[in-house]
């Protein structure tokens, strides 16, 4: 298991952590009950460097989003075909839109990992104008958006979908912002934010 999983926290940020916790409607079940509940704990602090905050709020509450979220997550590792970087900044930009801290950092973190850059992520919001884009990401990213703001999208947008897409690729894009929408609005009534997984995945890569 990566050292940095162990890191003690700075002040600061423990500060901040305590802060974040008191601002959530749940508050995060740190030991859980049952022996398949610990282990996911145990594989998630190996994954990620801690125990994500959704998982310690929804799991031992509610077990049976445990086996749904393993099917969503085996899913899209394996079953999604699109390149990693537009896969991510589908993620990243839904989330954005909605306001929903703890998948902007998750997406991010995750680009961190995968050693992907994080140039059009920091510039996703200007995908539209931004000469790190290409056609075909600016299409996928403008369906996102209207899609994540409106739920339907103008017959204009598909169209020019259309044009850089397979139709399997247009269902995965779909499907995969239709999953991020269902994460975020999961954490934001709840309001649960970053867990600061960005600067854990940065200290693992350095």
């Amino acid at each position: 298991m990566s050292k940095t999983a162990f890191t003690p926290m700075p002040k600061e940020a423990r500060s901040q952590e305590i802060e974040r916790r008191e601002a959530m409607r749940l508050q995060p079940i740190e030991k859980p009950k049952g022996l398949l509940m610990r282990l996911a704990y145990w594989m998630t602090r190996r994954q990620f460097g801690k125990v994500i905050t959704p998982m310690k709020v929804l799991y031992p509450r509610m077990p049976g989003v445990m086996k749904l979220s393993y099917e969503l997550q085996k899913f899209e590792m394996k079953g999604i075909r699109l390149e990693p970087g537009l896969h991510l900044m589908i993620a990243a930009l839904a989330s954005e839109i909605n306001g929903c801290s703890f998948c902007m950092d998750i997406a991010r973190a995750m680009a961190i990992r995968e050693r992907l850059g994080m140039e059009k992520f920091d510039a996703l919001a200007e995908y539209r104008t931004s000469p790190l884009f290409s056609e075909r990401e600016r299409a996928a990213l403008a369906y996102v958006e209207e899609a994540t703001r409106h739920k339907r999208v103008s017959d204009a947008t598909f169209e020019e979908l259309r044009k850089h897409f397979s139709e399997r690729e247009i269902v995965e894009i779909t499907w995969v912002n239709a999953v991020e929408n269902y994460y975020n609005l999961i954490n934001l009534p709840l309001e649960i934010g970053s867990d600061g997984l960005c600067a854990i995945a940065q200290a693992r890569t350095a």
